[in-house]
């Protein structure tokens, strides 16, 4: 390990650090989260993690565990962000990892999420991990935020091998 991968730990989110996770998303992104927002964030247990960078939170994932019709798990990533001046340390691809391997030892087969379509620098990121876009939805995001619009985009994660 490198030693900037050395400075980077993961931390799980508790009632009692819930505010820095309200707070990197206030700086993050142009969304107001609401109390089911936390509240599934908290429930996901270990598919939502603060990032440390030297011991300071700089970065987030917020997960939810969804079942779909057939009962067939997926995770919806809700958020994932870093900090600007915090980015390209291999933060974000921490967090991801993190995901993408929990949810292959658990089996859950699908990752998504929603990605504003003017945010190429996201898109670029989760094309790096294999995910692909699936669909856009216009207007999915508040009337206050422009471009309204987002990308779905999803990966499947292989099953452990025994």
């Amino acid at each position: 390990m490198g030693a900037r991968e050395m400075a980077i730990s993961l931390d799980g989110v508790r009632d009692k650090n819930l505010m820095l996770l309200k707070k990197l998303n206030t700086v993050l992104f142009p969304v107001r989260y609401n109390d089911k927002y936390y509240a599934d964030a908290l429930a996901s247990g270990e598919f939502t993690r603060l990032a440390y960078y030297n011991d300071i939170c700089v970065g987030s994932v917020a997960c939810r565990i969804e079942k779909k019709e057939g009962g067939e798990l997926r995770v919806y990533i809700m958020t994932l962000g870093v900090l600007a001046p915090y980015r390209r340390l291999g933060i974000g691809k921490k967090l991801l990892n993190h995901i993408m391997d929990l949810s292959a030892k658990q089996g859950i087969p699908e990752i998504y999420m929603h990605v504003q379509t003017n945010n190429n620098d996201a898109i670029a990121f989760y094309k790096k991990f294999g995910f692909e876009i699936k669909e856009t939805i216009k207007n999915y995001y508040a009337k206050n935020i422009s471009p309204p619009d987002c990308y779905v985009l999803s990966k499947s994660i292989p099953a452990p091998q025994k």
